[in-house]
């Protein structure tokens, strides 16, 4: 691991928030499925040999999806509290995975340009205070028709009574779908509408958890009637400098 790690420019999470993180519905109900919804919106194949980062690893549960459905050839995990770095590493060797790990922020990596093909950030951007300094980060780092795997929750679930109890984020910062897919473009990364998808998964709807629903008491929201709370997008960078 290298430092130095720990900044201002993101938000820790609460002693709740970091035990979910080790929790079987986190690795299995939300992040394996946002990493196999992400692989379904890919419009070309994957890079062959490809370097993957995952831009806030937190505690590594993400590296088994990771290898099992992009299969890089080289794993990358980046985070900026040091304890998470120790579990990362920990669960790399329970895997029998190399993964390098990197204490930094995310609004300023330690990594060279154009050195990845895939950068993963699940879950990450909405912690982040410098978020538009971040994206132009992941710019950088990613080599030219490298991909961005974005998935992220809206201020939509972000700002809810249960959220705000049991979580910490930046709340001034938080973004909807639309404003998330506005900073991708505005950064310069590329994305049609068969590259975006809007999850609306149970444990996104703060209110009942999709209970009402589950009893068949009420029909869900169709899209373009309610307020997204997921939003992810494989968004790719030009090949070339300028590609519109």
């Amino acid at each position: 691991m290298n430092g130095p790690f720990l900044s201002d420019s993101y938000v820790e999470e609460t002693r709740f928030g970091l035990w979910f993180l080790r929790s079987h519905t986190w690795q299995y109900r939300v992040l394996r499925v946002a990493i196999h919804d992400l692989r379904g919106l890919f419009s070309e194949p994957l890079p062959a040999n490809a370097v993957l980062l995952d831009a806030g690893c937190g505690q590594g549960k993400s590296f088994r999806y990771l290898n099992e459905v992009f299969k890089p050839a080289r794993i990358i995990g980046v985070d900026a509290d040091p304890h998470s770095l120790t579990q990362s590493r920990e669960e790399a060797e329970r895997l029998g995975l190399q993964v390098e790990l990197i204490g930094s922020d995310c609004a300023s990596l330690n990594l060279p340009d154009a050195s990845v093909d895939l950068l993963f950030c699940h879950q990450t951007f909405h912690h982040l205070v410098e978020q538009e300094q971040a994206l132009a980060e992941f710019y950088r780092v990613l080599k030219p028709g490298g991909y961005l795997l974005f998935a992220e929750s809206t201020e939509a679930y972000i700002d809810t009574w249960v959220i705000r109890w049991l979580f910490r984020h930046p709340m001034h910062v938080q973004k909807s779908a639309a404003q998330y897919l506005d900073m991708l473009r505005t950064q310069g990364l590329q994305f049609g509408p068969a590259n975006v998808s809007y999850p609306y998964l149970w444990w996104s709807r703060s209110q009942d958890f999709g209970l009402l629903e589950r009893l068949k008491l009420r029909k869900p929201k169709p899209f373009g009637q309610r307020e997204e709370t997921l939003v992810n997008v494989v968004a790719r960078k030009p090949l070339t400098r300028g590609a519109a």
